[in-house]
């Protein structure tokens, strides 16, 4: 108790201390300021008298923030310091997404530095070689491919963005397709992908199968909460556009397990998206799967949950259909990115501004983290007999280390275990 009273007494002292000198030092850049435009004003040896001054004094009054603040990019440093015995493989779709192979193999070369991955990258070689180049990766490429922790597999011509999700049937030697291969023959652990989510659907339902008791896999989004380390899994997010009262009921199996495997919440706590908390609030559906769900005892069902409560940090999971998931999902990407706009154009401009701004620096990187949709990266394909991670068709290199870091904490965390003993879910006769 003496020593934690002890700190709390220095830190305030140190925080008042900050405050004087800040006080001190806002007179200094005003003067700073008046000086520099006077000098302007006088004449070309007076104006490098005045830049000189600027020169002079401007370490005086950023220094000490610099100083405070240090040890910002402590969080970005690597972390795959594991020996190669330990690294999980994961298959990647090079050619999936709106800006592939450049940027998805950016991405794969990062996460290999950050997390204990190797990586099968599946791709049309020329294409990859030729992309890499263009984006000086070649080198780094060949360091990699030396090393052991990437594998460039070839393939035919992909699936386009715009192509119906069938056309997997006829493009057998698409890189998702062999991807999901490598899964299947278990040379990988997860599969991830930014390409065409309906395709890359039908590929793991075709390749993979369903899970015993799934009617129909959906696609689960981690969504942010007021508590930084606890997000909030949402799903479906766009797999099925209409949905029956049981296929709810199992999004709700599929998320209890994952919350409570890779997201480590003991006990997640389960809600039905709906347009109020009442028992009787809603249409057919939620009705109806509110019956459903609240008889279920393999999960925590705690009842309706409302849109604006998504991110309360009250519930783990959220069920929803994925025409709505879809909605919900898209809205909050434009939240997250209008807010940092908004923070932006209110930041205080000018020298003092400038002063003011760096004692935030560290908050507001953490709030662009917390809301930027590229650190979350993708989402998970829940209810198909293996680990695949759904991409945004925007992806550039740092949505995929984040989506392959998700990739890696299923894998590692055995989640395909516990999925397969599932049982099928009771339904309504």
């Amino acid at each position: 108790m003496e020593n934690e009273s002890r700190s709390k007494s220095s830190r305030s002292r140190a925080i008042r201390r900050l405050v004087i000198w800040y006080r001190r030092n806002s007179a200094v850049t005003t003067l700073v300021d008046t000086a520099t435009n006077s000098a302007s004003a006088a004449g070309n040896v007076v104006s490098s008298a005045g830049s000189m001054a600027r020169s002079t004094l401007e370490p005086l009054v950023f220094d000490p923030l610099r100083r405070l603040q240090g040890g910002q990019n402590d969080s970005e440093k690597s972390i795959a310091s594991d020996s190669d015995a330990t690294r999980l493989w994961v298959a990647v779709d090079g050619m999936g997404g709106d800006y592939a192979p450049g940027p998805i193999l950016d991405g794969c070369l990062k996460a290999i530095e950050r997390l204990p991955l190797c990586i099968k990258f599946v791709g049309e070689k020329e294409k990859v070689l030729e992309s890499a180049k263009e984006m000086g990766l070649l080198d780094l490429l060949k360091q990699t491919i030396a090393a052991g922790h990437i594998e460039l597999v070839a393939s035919g011509k992909s699936v386009g963005m715009n192509e119906e999700a069938t056309v997997v049937r006829k493009k057998r030697d698409a890189s998702i397709n062999i991807a999901m291969d490598l899964v299947k023959k278990g040379e990988a652990l997860a599969v991830y992908s930014a390409g065409n989510s309906g395709a890359l659907m039908a590929s793991a339902i075709f390749r993979l199968g369903r899970l015993d008791g799934i009617d129909r896999p959906a696609i689960g989004a981690l969504f942010p909460t007021k508590d930084p380390g606890q997000p909030v899994l949402v799903l479906d997010v766009g797999a099925n556009m209409d949905c029956k009262p049981s296929y709810l009921h199992q999004f709700a199996l599929l998320g209890n397990i994952y919350s409570r495997d890779v997201l480590q919440v003991s006990t997640p706590r389960i809600g039905l998206l709906n347009i109020g908390e009442e028992e009787c609030k809603g249409n057919d559906l939620s009705l109806q799967t509110y019956e459903l769900m609240k008889k279920e005892e393999r999960f925590e069902f705690v009842g309706n949950c409302e849109g604006r409560d998504v991110l309360s940090g009250d519930f783990d999971v959220v069920v929803c259909d994925g025409f709505t998931g879809n909605v919900l999902l898209k809205f909050l990407e434009s939240v997250g990115s209008v807010l940092l706009d908004v923070l932006r154009a209110e930041l205080p401009r000018g020298r003092r501004g400038k002063v003011g701004s760096a004692f935030l620096i560290n908050n507001l990187k953490r709030i662009k983290k917390r809301l930027d949709h590229a650190e979350h990266g993708g989402a998970l394909l829940l209810g198909v007999n293996g680990i695949c991670v759904i991409g945004h068709g925007s992806s550039k290199a740092l949505s995929v280390v984040s989506a392959l870091r998700i990739a890696h904490s299923a894998a590692s965390h055995g989640v395909m275990d516990d999925l397969a003993q599932l049982q099928s879910p009771k339904a309504l006769s």
